[in-house]
């Protein structure tokens, strides 16, 4: 079992629609994260929030595009900080901050893992596949952008440059309810794993997930975990600026993170998309510290065998 645990927070806000995700470090730490894990015998240190500087505007051709300079500081934050705490932790945790973030953190892991001579998996627990490029996005939104950036497709040239792409077939996308145009042809395109909420109403949440890490462990990858707040239903977790009604459940949730726990493939987690401002007295914060305490092993009972005879 893994024991230690880095906590970095990114309160990023820029690639978003509303303000407030600057937020979700500080609710997850006021919600008992570190000591919740702590109690689970994990040895955690959270080394506080990554930062950026004020940023002079950048230009993109696509009028809508906003915040690009601040997106693409993050990035070059983000990747060296997620590459030193997954070096150096059993399963780092990446608090956002909107999912913008996670064009910094997965190429951070995915240097790891190329040092490793491994490849990365990604399991995308989200309603959006945020597959667009600069070029596609109509809102200007960059939370959207991320999976198109670090699997290395083209129209996300403005972005650093990367060193290390995560292969479109190491992708797994679980919860997707909502997909524009653009990113629909890409996924068709590219091949892609997506798992839409229908597919799990038709199979439940076991059949795709345990067949996608059936893949990882075959090919001895390391697997980063990417979660979206709107991934859950919005009855249970409201605090998140990108609502799509049809979410995943209280159980699905906490049997995906049990799950991923028995596996013990998770290599790196990422916590996104967290408004506090739109939570109701911190719910919000309490489910997603409940869910990544699954994810670190908490049960209820342990499973027991029965006999019979």
């Amino acid at each position: 079992m893994h024991k230690s645990c880095l906590i970095l927070g990114a309160p990023i806000e820029t690639g978003a629609s509303q303000r407030g995700c600057i937020m979700g470090p500080a609710s997850l730490r006021t919600a008992g994260i570190a000591d919740t894990l702590a109690s689970l015998g994990w040895q955690v240190e959270d080394r506080g929030d990554v930062q950026i500087d004020a940023q002079t505007p950048v230009n993109n051709a696509n009028a809508a595009v906003h915040n690009l300079a601040e997106t693409i500081a993050w990035i070059k934050a983000l990747e060296p900080a997620a590459y030193e705490a997954t070096r150096n932790s059993d399963l780092p945790i990446f608090m956002g901050g909107d999912h913008s973030m996670s064009a910094g953190t997965v190429p951070g892991v995915a240097r790891v893992a190329a040092e490793e001579g491994r490849p990365l998996f990604v399991l995308w627990l989200d309603a959006h596949p945020d597959l667009h490029t600069l070029d596609t996005t109509e809102s200007g939104n960059l939370h959207g952008t991320p999976v198109a950036y670090f699997t290395g497709q083209a129209g996300c040239e403005a972005y650093p440059e990367l060193a290390h792409k995560v292969a479109p077939e190491n992708m797994c996308f679980i919860g997707i309810r909502s997909v524009d145009p653009a990113e629909e042809a890409r996924i068709k395109r590219l091949g892609m794993d997506v798992q839409d909420m229908r597919a799990i109403d038709e199979t439940g949440v076991l059949v795709p997930l345990r067949a996608f890490l059936d893949r990882v462990r075959a090919a001895n990858g390391r697997l980063h975990v990417s979660f979206d707040v709107d991934f859950l239903d919005p009855a249970i977790a409201p605090a998140v600026g990108t609502t799509v009604p049809g979410g995943a459940t209280f159980r699905e949730a906490h049997l995906i993170m049990e799950t991923l726990c028995d596996s013990g493939l998770v290599g790196s987690l990422d916590l996104v998309e967290l408004n506090p401002f739109l939570d109701e007295r911190g719910r919000t914060a309490k489910l997603l510290c409940d869910l990544t305490a699954s994810l670190f092993g908490r049960r209820v009972l342990d499973r027991m065998t029965r006999s019979f005879g």
